[in-house]
């Protein structure tokens, strides 16, 4: 290849090379119009004067020459002659002149207009890509007869340097390495091919300079760390030795399964002994009514209401069995003639592990005998009331050895769906000690307690029955239960 058909330019970023088009297009006054394009003028003269350009076929467009715009707008994605550009990719295109030439918008507007009900297309347009600042610097080559360089159509990209708001530098193509150089094919009689390669010029950073890079960097990260620390604080309420903090964020997702319309769900929570919660604490609540819609084969009321309970565990006596707190809940309907009906009742023991729980509790209601009751609801509404939400599983009050229920009738009605987000915190789970093991046990009681309902009274019966063989045992006389008596 002839000498003068090689080159190589070292070029900076934003660094102007002019072509032999523009050195002939803004040597002429009467083709300057715009300020930049006077500031080329003055820019070629001075480098006529200084011996000329150094660089024939390699050249450059800044992010300000008018190449840039009409690059990024002319650009295609496939390779099909018939291309229609998409919105998307008009949009993309645009994304950096449009970020330029858009006003500042003032904060008092912002706080005025959160919503815009009635957007115009060319707000839609303008919001819908995501604009982020770019920086574009195209290297040129002119890979033209020598002697014939300056015409448009011989103009190929070597490559695309792009810099966005965020910092990212993109190179495409890459720097040549070892994959060896590009080609470029052109079209024409002689089908000429072109070789060139990109490389990475620029110094290498000194050990001191990186390391003073990476102490700004951290103590940039340590700054915004305390900055951090500064806005959550770093110190936490702790609760004091033996006792249990949970917090419960629930929410009553829905209610299905029901006979009328117009749901509204009132709930209420027991706490146990040893378990106490703050004065400011509300333990009750009542959902807003809710009409109902068809889901498949049932009516769905979707509540969505949220609750917070924050409960406090005192550990007194480790030989007692530990209860978990209860959420008794009704289910109530009420229509447009202010009437109301008890729709079901129902109970939920809180999860005792922390997490995420989705719970779905079937309910039932009271109901009598005969139609005269089923028409007195239907009409006049009103049915038969628990006095004691608590009678749902066994009563506080209650304080004999065994509930009896038989007579009391009920009919099985729909389900209410809880979604509860539960967090324990105590400072037993900091300790390496036996304070640790200590509240784990009882954690491990309280959870086999919520797992299994009923565990309290099955450990009472079991106890009553171990009592009473042991009385047995007793009074049986001893030579029947002596070793030698069982041997023979």
């Amino acid at each position: 290849r002839p000498p003068q058909d090689e080159e190589e330019a070292e070029v900076g970023w934003q660094e102007k090379l002019f072509s032999q088009f523009e050195v002939d297009l803004y040597l002429n006054e009467s083709a300057c119009q715009t300020p930049l394009d006077w500031q080329y003028h003055e820019e070629i003269r001075k480098l006529e004067k200084a011996g000329g350009r150094k660089n024939y076929r390699i050249f450059t467009y800044t992010d300000h020459d008018r190449f840039t715009n009409l690059e990024e707008l002319c650009q295609k994605v496939t390779d099909s002659d018939h291309e229609v550009p998409s919105y998307l990719a008009e949009r993309m295109a645009n994304v950096r002149r449009r970020r330029q030439d858009r006003r500042p918008v003032e904060p008092s507007s912002l706080k005025l207009k959160i919503i815009t009900w009635k957007p115009s297309e060319e707000f839609i347009k303008n919001n819908h890509v995501i604009n982020t600042p770019v920086q574009t610097m195209y290297i040129m080559g002119d890979l033209g007869p020598y002697g014939k360089l300056g015409h448009r159509e011989y103009e190929h990209v070597l490559c695309t340097i792009k810099v966005d708001g965020n910092g990212v530098i993109t190179v495409k193509p890459d720097f040549t390495g070892t994959k060896g150089p590009y080609r470029i094919e052109l079209d024409g009689e002689k089908r000429e091919v072109w070789e060139y390669s990109i490389e990475n010029a620029s110094a290498q950073v000194q050990p001191e300079e990186e390391e003073r890079e990476q102490r700004m960097f951290r103590d940039l990260y340590s700054r915004h760390r305390d900055y951090l620390n500064g806005l959550v604080g770093s110190e936490f309420e702790m609760p004091l030795p033996g006792t249990l903090r949970l917090f419960v964020n629930g929410e009553i997702v829905s209610a299905q399964g029901y006979e009328y319309d117009n749901l509204y769900v009132h709930f209420f929570l027991e706490l146990p002994n040893q378990w106490s919660s703050p004065p400011f604490q509300q333990l009750s609540g009542v959902t807003q009514t809710c009409t109902t819609k068809k889901v498949g084969w049932e009516k769905v009321a979707y509540f969505c209401y949220p609750f917070t309970v924050e409960m406090f565990y005192t550990l007194e006596d480790e030989d007692s069995l530990p209860q978990w707190p209860v959420l008794y809940f009704e289910v109530l309907s009420l229509d447009f003639w202010q009437r109301y009906r008890v729709e079901g009742y129902g109970s939920l023991v809180l999860p005792a592990s922390p997490g995420a729980h989705m719970l779905t509790i079937p309910t039932w209601r009271p109901v009598e005998l005969g139609t005269v009751a089923e028409m007195r609801r239907f009409f006049i509404g009103g049915s038969p009331e628990l006095e004691d939400l608590t009678y749902v599983r066994v009563p506080s009050t209650f304080k004999g050895k065994c509930l009896s229920r038989f007579g009391f009738r009920t009919e099985t009605t729909g389900s209410v769906t809880f979604r509860l987000y539960c967090l324990q915190q105590s400072k037993a789970f900091l300790e390496s000690s036996a304070l640790r093991q200590r509240m784990q046990s009882v954690l491990d009681r309280l959870g086999g307690f919520s797992q299994q309902s009923s565990v309290y009274n099955v450990l009472e019966a079991f106890q009553r029955a171990r009592r009473r063989m042991q009385e047995a045992r007793e009074s049986l006389p001893q030579d029947l239960i002596s070793p030698s008596a069982s041997s023979m």
